[in-house]
């Protein structure tokens, strides 16, 4: 690895972060209530600084209380489902592994529609969709190990069952639901979005992505290894199931933690690592923070498209897929015969 190498990869870096800077500030100008930038500087920098208050209420309402938890939690899911995803697709070695392949995604809408259903309040929504969607990849594992099985093949298997099992559920609960009530309020979820985030919300997720985040960063040379085939990595000493573990345990926390506030959000987790991989390749070290800015920068984008395209606002759910399905399609074409 040359010093050259390592230059191109931090401007790659850098620039990134510059866009994602630039779509965060784009972000706080979208909207109905008309912002300007120096208005988004006075009101944060005024809070932050304790400067003598120079703005209106409705200014402060909309920028630090609508706009600013949205964008905080815009980055926080498209980076955690796009670096999950990344890290699945380098521990199963296929480019169409998303962040729901062993039903945390399922599981975690089960746990959020049956909260709904039982008219719980909003907090505990989100409480049984994280634990929820933690119980699907544990009862992934526990199918897994049920019929012996030690490898991947065996844990994606046991994850398509578990998915489908909680996708019948959440059926279940579709039909169970008051239609006039309840069941909009489910299906909405569903479709992903993040119209009701609230800071608190935003709080809450930080600790887990976080920890997660490091964890894989922690182990981001083995995993590469990994990607490379299981018997390279034993010739070069990694602990293959212990990476496997790390792996999957936080690439779920990190999604159950983003489905949770969220809802079902697909694509980004798939799309993004593709994109990350065709401009910085494949080595996890520079591959992991370029998912996580590159997923941030795009779901900040999708959520802008989402509230200022039509009069009423568009799941941010359903345009990952609209626009992620036909793109994902030309990128794997491209990227097809290099994708490690």
């Amino acid at each position: 690895m040359n010093f050259q190498r390592i230059s191109s990869d931090t401007v790659k870096l850098l620039l990134l972060g510059g866009l994602l800077l630039l779509l965060v500030l784009a972000s706080f100008l979208i909207g109905r209530y008309p912002v300007t930038p120096d208005m988004v500087f006075t009101v944060l920098a005024g809070k932050l600084f304790q400067w003598p208050q120079s703005w209106t209420p409705a200014m402060e309402i909309v920028i630090l209380k609508i706009r600013l938890p949205r964008i905080l939690a815009a980055m926080l899911v498209g980076g955690a489902l796009a670096v999950a995803g990344a890290a699945y697709q380098n521990l199963f070695r296929n480019p169409l592994v998303s962040p729901a392949i062993l039903g945390v995604s399922a599981g975690a809408g089960f746990g959020a529609a049956l909260g709904m259903l039982l008219q719980y309040s909003w907090v505990w929504v989100q409480i049984m969709a994280f634990a929820a969607g933690l119980l699907a990849v544990s009862c992934s594992f526990i199918i897994s190990a049920f019929f012996g099985g030690k490898s991947v093949t065996s844990l994606v298997l046991g994850g398509m069952v578990v998915s489908a099992l909680f996708q019948a559920l959440i059926s279940a609960v579709k039909y169970a639901a008051d239609p006039l009530d309840t069941l909009p309020a489910i299906t909405f979820w569903l479709m992903g979005g993040l119209a009701k985030v609230t800071m608190q919300e935003v709080i809450w997720i930080i600790p887990p992505i976080i920890a997660a985040l490091l964890a894989l960063y922690a182990v981001r040379w083995r995993i590469h290894v990994l990607g490379a085939g299981e018997s390279e990595a034993q010739s070069l000493g990694v602990n293959i199931r212990l990476v496997r573990l790390i792996v999957i345990a936080g690439a779920t926390l990190m999604t159950a933690a983003a489905v949770s506030i969220s809802g079902m959000i697909g694509w980004v987790g798939l799309l993004i690592p593709h994109m990350a991989r065709m401009l910085v390749g494949a080595r996890f070290t520079v591959l992991l923070p370029a998912t996580m800015l590159m997923g941030s920068g795009y779901l900040l984008l999708i959520d802008g498209i989402s509230r200022s395209v039509a009069a009423v606002e568009i799941p941010v759910g359903i345009l990952t897929a609209v626009i992620g399905a036909p793109f994902f399609v030309v990128l794997l074409a491209r990227s097809r015969r290099n994708w490690l």
